[in-house]
């Protein structure tokens, strides 16, 4: 066999550093040494470059760091290339790939191009370059991804990230091998990578490893204004199961290694595996969140996280909205981040099992366009479509519309729904420095209210028999619910230099519920006939105004870095409430049920109250790097909070206020790189009651937590946590035993518990997400419950698994497989531990093929129709879950 000899021109600056990766892929790519050639400014000279094998790598998991003594930072053959930025990191502002003779020419735009230093390996068919002392913040687009899907023949993907705080990882995908890559700076336009696909590289001449390099000069490399430019897009998703970073933690895009908490991101490959259209789908993938007292078949978002309610504790964007556990989630949603936790430092009031964030789709900075139709089981229709583009030849201006339509009924008598979306939003790029971002969407879901069935019966023995689980206890022609809900809002970011940034956000959230029900009281004691109510005329208005100011700096003090975060944040939720209410309608009976009888009594009691809740609160944080391996998160929340509460037909006008300061305190240990030992404590506060309907107590509810955890980065595109956690909510209110008419602080629920979770890619198209949680969840102290019963809702095991498989060459490239299986132990029906909601399991699969742009799956849920109930509300209602159904997808993006 021949061998085979290269040559590139290289700048004389970046020779060196250069001349290691190319050996390196070159390598890779052909199985032979090659030679370098290095243009200085009077001569050329010849160097050998290392085989791939004789080259000694840092490890890239941790298996081989374990086996390691030390890490180098450069290969040993490359000399170490010094021109790193002091006092600073070097900021890209832009990426751009443009097609080339040879293959893609990907360009990070910077002015410090010169400055920065290169680390890259190779991993599968993937070439990797980190790139330290450096981060990426787009101006258009999402601000830390940027993402090219088969660019040119031969290479499957680029992509540019922030890997850390301070590191910027590019990662070029080849189809058949590693990519050959050539690296320039430009003064002019920044750091380039020249790529060029295996198939490119293995056309070129072939010389003898011992003659001579030709003398004459080497053409020119074309630049990136001289290509026709390729079209992209640049999405705010990471392409896989995993995702290194989130937001939700700190206000700033940080790896999720080293933030002191359990966070868990659900992405939108995830979503679009699994064909989850409602937001407890999505979150049955994070282990230790789960459906609370409500129907998953609703748009009410009830869940449970770590064992205590966070149905109030939705955010979007970052902000949060209580008017999103009423309805929130979209087609506009690209992915989820679950925070554990309690996260009032940043946020405000909340609950301290956690939060969820929502993050909606962004304007993209090149032409994109998808419509999507489903159609399944229960006559389940939807459509959806999803534009995005320039407005304008600059590309100063961008939009992104989301809408979507949904119909379907259900196994449950009587019930359909429908829903529908518009989401539209635009992005303006003021100058260099200054970006605005207008969002709006309108949600309306209606239909009918799912009431579920009284316990005896379904998880009770009744000497009936067993009530039929698609029995519907309401009336067919008075069951009407319709909840739509209305944003609008800006996001404005300023820039003053690489290292200091402004951010101001609001939103207004205009809420509108209207109800007309019967709805299902105690059975009987002959445990058939089921007692009724009535709501007629219900309107429930809730608009929230939510305005957020902070600052970003990084700065330095000595050899210590800092990342500072302080704002101040402005919030208010007024509450309208009116209705008409009777316990006295015609009973049903529920084995043999006869709908359309008239009320027994048809006097009603009127309902009305106003509420109104306000928060101001001052938030400081510091992201502190002592060294490269540790790391402190330090912060603070001062809040005045007040209700004002009024209720005209018990003549109730009550206002309170109060004070609280909620602290945080973490730190973070890399005894090697891919590893991260944490500890954090923090404390919350919860001031208004969460429904809106009676007056705030005298002093807040007040949460606690401690959590020890291991993060580890099993490989580069394979991530676990395992945490341990121990939460306390104080100041409960419980009847007084002096005077049961009041109340008094003293009760108190605490949560302990272990959560595992692990998602990425095990190997090329075989991906993974799951999790498994232990959750004790118990009453401490109450003058109500004895102490030692189990909270409503919260199994003690919990076990997620979603696994997919796509092939990745061949005939049947694209075609994929998945498999889901869910577990959830037994949990109480509600806190008097009456009665036992019994464990089940479900199992989930798809079968999907993706080519090109298109795109069409068949996704199975419950795959064994097993029964089982999914929730409890209370002790006259139980949820049921879903039998087994069928969803078919089409879609197709151009």
């Amino acid at each position: 066999m021949s061998k085979i000899e290269g040559w590139i021109v290289l700048p004389k600056q970046n020779s060196w550093l250069v001349l290691g990766l190319i050996g390196y892929v070159f390598s890779i790519a052909v199985g032979q040494p090659v030679v370098a050639q290095v243009e200085s400014d009077h001569q050329k000279f010849t160097t050998p470059i290392p085989r791939f094998s004789e080259v000694k790598f840092p490890a890239s998991n941790v298996k081989g760091l374990l086996s390691q003594s030390s890490i180098p930072t450069n290969s040993p053959s490359v000399p170490p290339y010094q021109g790193g930025k002091q006092g600073g990191v070097t900021q890209v502002t832009g990426v751009q790939a443009n097609s080339t003779d040879k293959g893609v020419e990907v360009i990070l735009q910077t002015t410090q191009g010169e400055q920065l230093q290169i680390s890259d390996r190779s991993q599968g068919n993937n070439y990797i370059a980190d790139i330290p002392n450096a981060q990426l913040r787009l101006s258009t687009g999402d601000a830390f991804t940027f993402s090219s899907q088969k660019p040119v023949e031969g290479i499957t993907e680029i992509t540019v990230i922030n890997l850390d705080a301070n590191t910027i990882q590019v990662t070029v995908t080849g189809e058949a091998g590693v990519p050959t890559v050539e690296l320039l700076d430009s003064p002019n336009e920044g750091l380039i990578f020249g790529i060029t696909t295996t198939a490119t590289s293995a056309q070129q001449p072939q010389r003898s490893e011992t003659s001579p390099q030709p003398e004459q000069e080497q053409p020119n490399q074309p630049s990136a204004a001289d290509d026709e430019s390729i079209e992209i897009v640049v999405t705010g998703e990471q392409d896989g199961y995993r995702v290194p970073n989130a937001s939700v933690g700190t206000r700033t895009d940080t790896p999720l290694r080293d933030i002191p908490q359990s966070i868990q991101v659900i992405p939108q490959e995830v979503i679009q595996d699994q064909q989850a259209t409602r937001l407890v789908e999505v979150l049955k993938n994070a282990p230790g969140v789960v459906l609370g007292g409500r129907s998953p078949r609703d748009p009410l978002n009830i869940i449970n996280i770590r064992g205590f309610d966070a149905s109030n504790d939705i955010l979007i964007n970052g902000l949060p909205d209580p008017t999103a556990s009423e309805i929130a989630f979209g087609s506009n949603i690209e992915r989820v981040e679950v925070l554990k936790g309690p996260a009032s430092v940043l946020f405000g009031q909340g609950g301290l099992g956690g939060s969820v964030n929502l993050v909606t789709k962004q304007p993209l900075l090149d032409p994109f366009y998808s419509v999507e139709a489903s159609a399944g089981s229960y006559n389940l229709y939807r459509g959806a479509i999803d534009l995005s583009g320039p407005l304008n030849e600059s590309k100063t201006v961008l939009y992104r519309l989301n809408a979507s339509a949904q119909t379907r009924e259900s196994f449950i008598d009587f019930y359909e729904h429908r829903d529908y979306l518009i989401a539209p939003s635009l992005a303006f790029k003021l100058g260099d420095k200054t970006k605005l971002t207008l969002a709006a969407e309108y949600l309306l879901s209606e239909g009918t209210y799912d009431f579920g069935l009284p316990p005896r019966g379904s998880v009770l023995p009744n000497p009936n028999g067993r009530i039929p689980r698609n029995r519907f206890v309401s009336e067919p022609d008075f069951n009407q619910v319709s909840n739509e809900v209305f944003r609008i809002g800006y996001d404005l970011e300023h820039r003053f230099s690489e290292d200091w940034q402004a951010r101001s956000v609001f939103r207004t959230s205009l809420f509108r519920l209207r109800r007309d029900t019967v709805f299902p009281l105690a059975l009987q004691s002959d445990g058939r006939t089921l007692n009724r109510g009535q709501e007629d005329d219900t309107e429930y208005n809730a608009n929230t105004y939510n305005l957020d100011n902070y600052i970003v700096g990084n700065f330095a003090t000595g050899s210590i870095k800092h990342q500072l975060v302080a704002g101040f944040n402005l919030r208010r939720t007024d509450i309208d409430y009116k209705s008409n209410l009777s316990l006295n309608y015609a009973p049903l009976d529920i084995f043999n049920p006869v709908y359309g009888r008239t009320p027994i009594n048809p006097t009603f009691t009127p309902q009305a109250n106003k509420d109104r809740v306000q928060q101001f609160g001052i938030y400081l944080q510091d992201q502190i790097t002592l060294a490269e391996n540790l790391k402190l998160l330090l912060g603070g929340r001062f809040d005045i909070a007040n209700q004002k509460y009024q209720e005209p037909f018990e003549q109730i006008d009550d206002f309170k206020q109060t004070e609280a300061f909620s602290p945080r305190f973490g730190i973070v240990y890399q005894p090697i790189q891919p590893i991260s030992l944490y500890a954090s404590y923090s404390r919350s506060f919860n001031y208004s009651t969460s429904s809106g309907f009676a007056p705030a107590e005298t002093d807040p509810e007040r949460g606690t937590q401690y959590e020890i955890g291991v993060k580890a980065d099993l490989t580069d595109q394979l991530a676990a946590t395992l945490a341990f956690y121990d939460l306390t909510r104080s100041n409960l209110p419980t009847p007084d035993p002096n005077n049961p008419n009041q109340s008094i602080l003293v009760g108190e629920q605490r949560s302990r518990g272990i959560e595992f979770d692990v998602s990425g890619e095990i190997l090329p198209g075989w991906n993974i997400i799951a999790g498994y949680a232990f959750t004790d969840a118990e009453i401490t102290e109450d003058n109500d419950f004895p102490v030692g019963n189990q909270l409503s809702n919260v199994p003690k095991h919990a076990l997620n698994l979603w696994t997919t498989y796509e092939i990745q060459s061949g005939s049947l490239e694209g075609l994929g497989f998945g498999l889901g299986v869910f577990y959830y132990g037994d949990r109480q029906g509600e806190l008097g531990n009456t009665f036992t909601l019994p464990g089940y399991t479900r199992s989930d699969a798809a079968i999907f093929y993706e080519r090109d742009n298109f795109r069409a799956s068949l996704n199975i849920q419950n795959l064994f129709d097993v029964d089982y109930f999914v929730s409890a509300q209370n002790i006259n209602r139980v949820i049921p879950g879903e039998p087994l159904t069928f969803v078919g997808t089409i879609s197709w993006g151009f």
